[in-house]
């Protein structure tokens, strides 16, 4: 007897070959797709975790967090004379921080004295979260002091955690206009600044989820209990995603 489910996983196998040696027919290098470069990145939250994953290198004799290629300091955690701060400014990881809506110029010129005092390309990253209502009133002050600064960190939004909501039923969810202003406003902030938009940081996932509210599809407050999966914070769904690609890409084009 022949197993249904053989002939199916062969015949897919098949396929899969047949598309490969097409596309080294045009010149693609069919390797590259068979392999992951995987880096991890998270917020260095917990001591208990990252001072047993600091280690020191043997060829430089200086200390990394190797719990992550990047990590980064949060809006909660930031404080100027805080552990955080203090500690991350001590290992050579390329080092993120948070930016809300509450953080001053000051407070910026001298964390970037703490973290990147010689200026280092690389070293810093920025992501700011300010909620969609803020940004354009926030942002620009930010920018233009570290540009005026000589300071060349990186710039990213993360347009999801400044825009949190909790719905009449008791959802904690995301309204996906607001998210998709955010990333407007970030974009319009960095153009009439004259300075770069350089990524962004979003919570997505390929599955039909229902966690943010809007988008194509009109997920309704009455709808998040359909496909409430998160066990943390409410992520776009694929559809949603793609949405916001599409913006993403347009305002590249426009810059």
């Amino acid at each position: 007897t022949v197993n249904p489910a053989n002939k199916k996983y062969e015949s897919i196998a098949g396929d899969i070959d047949r598309a490969m040696r097409f596309m080294e027919a045009c010149g693609v290098d069919s390797a590259e797709l068979r392999s992951t470069e995987f880096f991890v990145s998270h917020e260095g939250l917990l001591f208990d975790y990252e001072r047993p994953m600091t280690r020191i290198d043997s060829r430089t004799d200086t200390p990394y967090v190797t719990s992550g290629h990047f990590v980064w300091v949060g809006e909660r955690t930031r404080q100027l004379d805080g552990a955080h701060l203090d500690f991350f400014s001590r290992v050579r990881n390329p080092l993120g921080v948070k930016l809300g809506p509450t953080t001053s110029v000051d407070d910026l010129k001298q964390i970037i004295e703490k973290l990147d005092p010689n200026r280092e390309p690389g070293r810093l990253t920025f992501i700011s979260r300010m909620g969609a209502p803020k940004i354009r009133e926030e942002l620009p002050k930010l920018v233009e002091a570290v540009r005026d600064s000589g300071a060349t960190p990186l710039w990213i939004t993360d347009p999801m955690h400044g825009n949190g909501i909790t719905t009449k039923n008791g959802y904690k969810s995301r309204r996906f206009d607001d998210v998709m202003d955010e990333v407007r406003g970030f974009f319009e902030v960095h153009k009439a600044c004259g300075t770069h938009p350089g990524g962004i940081h979003i919570e997505l996932t390929g599955d039909d989820v229902t966690e943010c509210v809007g988008g194509g599809e009109e997920i309704s407050h009455e709808d998040l209990a359909t496909r409430y999966e998160t066990a943390c914070d409410p992520r776009l769904n694929h559809t949603q995603a793609l949405e916001l690609a599409f913006l993403v890409a347009e305002m590249l084009r426009d810059r």
